[in-house]
Order: structure tokens, then sequence, then C-alpha cells
């Protein structure tokens, strides 16, 4: 039997019509929007989570010091560098004195008056009493004379009232050498105090330290109280941590600490939590926590007003047993935290309740799991309750190869 031409080729479009529908309706299924979404999944587990707290800190030392004088002046000179270890009691810096010297110059003087004048009181309160004395004697020999009406009352009159100007002569030169006595405490007051503040002229080290910035050089005019050395105590290095609100559960002194210097990163260093500051940074959500070092590092950097950045992970004590899940399997759905779970082959978002998280990834999962249980880990995009899948033991890269 004879073929038509014209039906063979209907019957071979046909053919290759439906190949071609096939052939889409496999890709459509396959990798096109109708395709399964391919997710990696990891089973519900009990274990432990040993927590952690991450922060960013920085080198400080705590004990530093703003060396300045206490008025203003010009800077003299400054003897010290920075980096250079200076002893307690060690010429830094001085200040111009201006007229200082001259001014003491003045109270020395003064004071040498005062002294000659106390030396001249003192000769004149012997004067005085060597007049009452004879004034005395005479009055006495003059009692005598008066009893024998030898001398008239008037005679005795004035030789009593002689007595009594002497004593008053006596009194006045005790006055005045008093007087003297009192000014020469009041300059040598003055010049104790002038001589403070020559001395505060000198700044000198309060303490075994190392230089750490020259605020000022010969010749610069500064303010009282403003800074011209700055100094650091190199035996109390501790970084300043900074860990965020809400992630800083268990933060406590006494926690050990794992130390990392950005320039030492290759290097762990051991600390301690040494205190926990009471107020919080309101602006950044952070709390502040000072971390000492077990064992110093030397050559630490430390800058004039920021040190070297460390990185600082605080160890928590471990939890109990409990359910646990990879931090990367709780999403957000609707508002709600939970996880995909595998149910019959199609994923179910089940709400879960959260525990402590360890810096490892892990989360413990309080409710809403059971051990065992499949959850969905990853997934190629977000997926719908009932939503196709397909597991696969590890997602491959956008524009990677299997």
């Amino acid at each position: 039997m004879k073929t038509n031409p014209q039906t063979s080729r209907r019957l071979l479009l046909g053919g290759l019509a439906l190949a071609l529908v096939g052939a889409l309706a496999f890709v459509a299924l396959r990798t096109g929007p109708l395709a399964p979404v391919k997710v990696q999944v990891t089973q519900v587990a009990k274990g432990r989570v040993t927590p952690e707290i991450f922060g960013i800190g920085q080198v400080e030392a705590r004990r530093s010091w703003l060396v300045g004088p206490t008025v203003a002046g010009r800077v003299l000179g400054v003897q010290v560098d920075v980096g250079q270890a200076v002893q307690p009691g060690q010429l830094l810096a001085e200040m111009d004195p201006v007229d200082l010297d001259q001014r003491l110059a003045a109270l020395d003087a003064s004071l040498a008056r005062a002294q000659s004048a106390q030396q001249a009181a003192g000769a004149q309160v012997n004067d005085a009493q060597a007049r009452r004395a004879l004034a005395a004697a005479n009055l006495k020999r003059n009692e005598d004379l008066a009893r024998q009406a030898f001398i008239s009352a008037g005679a005795l009159e004035a030789r009593a009232q002689e007595v009594a100007s002497a004593t008053a002569g006596v009194a006045a030169a005790q006055a005045n050498l008093g007087g003297s006595a009192m000014d020469i405490a009041r300059l040598r007051a003055e010049r104790a105090a002038l001589a403070q503040q020559r001395d505060n002229l000198k700044l000198v080290a309060p303490a075994a330290a190392v230089v750490t910035a020259r605020e000022a050089e010969a010749g610069t005019t500064v303010v009282a109280g403003q800074a011209v050395l700055r100094l650091m105590d190199p035996a109390t290095l501790w970084v300043k941590l900074r860990v965020d609100q809400g992630r800083s559960a268990g933060l406590a002194p006494g926690l050990a600490a794992r130390i990392t210097l950005r320039s030492r990163s290759g290097e762990t260093l051991a600390g301690t939590v040494a205190r926990v500051e009471a107020l919080a940074d309101a602006v950044t959500e952070e709390r502040l926590a000072m971390v000492a070092f077990d064992a110093l590092p030397a050559g630490t950097a430390v800058g004039a007003s920021v040190g070297e950045m460390a990185e600082v992970t605080l160890q928590l004590p471990a939890t109990a047993e409990h359910l646990l899940l990879p931090n990367a399997a709780v999403v957000q759905h609707e508002g709600t935290t939970g996880v995909w779970r595998l149910k019959d082959g199609a994923p179910a978002f089940a709400p879960v309740t959260l525990g402590v998280q360890g810096l490892d990834g892990k989360v413990q999962i309080l409710s809403g799991l059971d051990e065992g249980d499949t959850v969905v880990l990853y997934s190629q995009s977000a997926l719908k309750p009932g939503a196709r899948i397909a597991v696969v033991a590890q997602l491959v890269p956008a524009g990677g190869t299997k």
C-alpha cells in the first residue's frame, strides 16, 4: 500500500512537534519555573552549645596622664620624645618663668629687711625693759624718802609716772617685735607660694611611664590644663571591648577571653574580662567591657588617642544538652521565626522557639521540633508550603557546575 507523500510529511511534522513539546515540557519541569526547588537538608540532633561573645575593641592603658602647666604660659623646652621611658620625678618639659625669678629675688630682699627689722624690734624691747627696771628702782628709792618726808608727794608721783611710761614702752616694743615676726611669716608664705609656682613650671613624670605624644613644642603658648605631653603606663594595657547589646547576654567580669591583635592576626593572646561598664553606649547600642591581658604582649602599639585594634572572643559556660540546628536553617516566614520541615516529602513551615546561639553556627531549639526531624538547611529559592522540592547533597553556586 502506497503512502501519500503529503500524509507522510504531515506525520513527520506532527512527530517533530510532539518531540518539541515534550522537550519544552521536560525543560520547564526540570529547569524552568515549574521545576522543583533544589534544597539541602539536615537532621535535628541533640548536642551542647558553647556560647561565645564576639566584639571589637582597641588597646588602651588603664593608667595614663596628661602632663601640662597649671597656669597659662609659653613652653621653654621639651626634654623627652615619643616612645621614651621615663622615671618618677624625671624632668619632662619646662615652662618659661617670665618674671618669677625676679619676684623671688625681691621677696628674698624683703624677707632680709624684715629680719633686720625684727632684730631692731628685739633691741628696742631690751632697751624698754632696761628703762622700766631703772624707773622701778628710782620709784622704790623715792618711796623710802617720801616716808621719811625728805621729798614731796609730787616728786613721788613723777617717779610713778616714769614707771608707767617705761612699762608702756616695753609693751609697745614687744608689739613691734611681734609685728615684725608676723611680717616675716607673711613674706615666707608669699615666697613659698611663688616658689611653688616656679616649681610647677617644671613638668615632671608622675610615675614610671612611656611618652605617647608631644602635644606642644618649645615656643608654643598653652593655657592652664592643656597637655604638653601624654604618658601611659605600659604595664596596665587592656582592651576596651564593644559588644552588641543583642549578643551580650552573659557578659560578666572573670570570663576567659581570646584576643587577636590586628598586627598579629595569626596569634591568639589569653585574657580575662576585668570590668564591665555600668553605662552602655546608647548611640551604637553596644555594651563596654575592659579585657585585661593574662600576659602582656611585647611591642603593643598605643597611639596618642586610639590604640591598636583587637578582636576579642569571650568564652561562656557550655549549656545543657538540647536540640540543635545550624543557624542557617532558621528563617522568617510571614513575620514568624521557624524552619521548613519536610513532611511527606514536602516543606511545611514549623514555628520554633530559639535558645542560646554559638559562634560555630549552632542554635538551640527549645520548642517546635523533635529529634530526628528533617529540615531545610539551604534552598535554591524561597520556599512555600507544599512546594515541589528536590533534595541534593550540596547546592551548586550560581554559575557553577555540579
